[in-house]
């Protein structure tokens, strides 16, 4: 989909930090390109998809089985206290490729900043994780992913 930034990442259009994680028929896993911290992945259809009521059955049937084994690699890998699972799907105001955002939270974070009002703060401070950081972690969890079965 011309346009679409999620398109754009998985098509190998747009350089991806860390390249592709994981991919399965329906779903890729990469991590984000944005400022939500090491190790925050980004799990999205591989078809453009806008709304989560316009998956065909078989993306159903693959998504939450995905997300608890990429939660369970993270965990894993990083002992985060928490991981976030959210939805995001919209751009400037219009819904664009749903993605849900997977994102470690360390018991170090200020102890007033939790759940959406973390997230604004660190897309406020604008911190994005240095590439060499981004790549180490990909490759370690491209690895775990590998020897887990589906």
């Amino acid at each position: 989909m011309d346009g679409c930034l999620a398109c754009e990442l998985t098509s190998g259009e747009r350089e991806l930090p860390g390249g592709r994680i994981h991919k399965t028929p329906c779903w890729v896993v990469e991590h984000c390109v944005g400022p939500l911290g090491l190790g925050t992945l980004i799990v999205k259809p591989i078809r453009h998809v806008t709304h989560v009521w316009d998956l065909n059955d078989t993306e159903a049937r693959e998504l939450g089985p995905l997300i608890q084994r990429v939660a369970r690699a993270l965990a894993t890998l990083l002992e985060p206290e928490q991981l976030y699972v959210t939805l995001w799907s919209h751009a400037g105001g219009t819904p664009v490729h749903i993605h849900w955002v997977l994102q470690p939270i360390d018991a170090d974070r200020p102890s007033d900043l939790f759940g959406p009002h973390l997230q604004v703060a660190m897309f406020d401070r604008g911190d994005t994780p240095p590439i060499n950081e981004i790549e180490t972690i990909a490759s370690r969890l491209r690895t775990l992913l590998s020897a887990t079965p589906a």
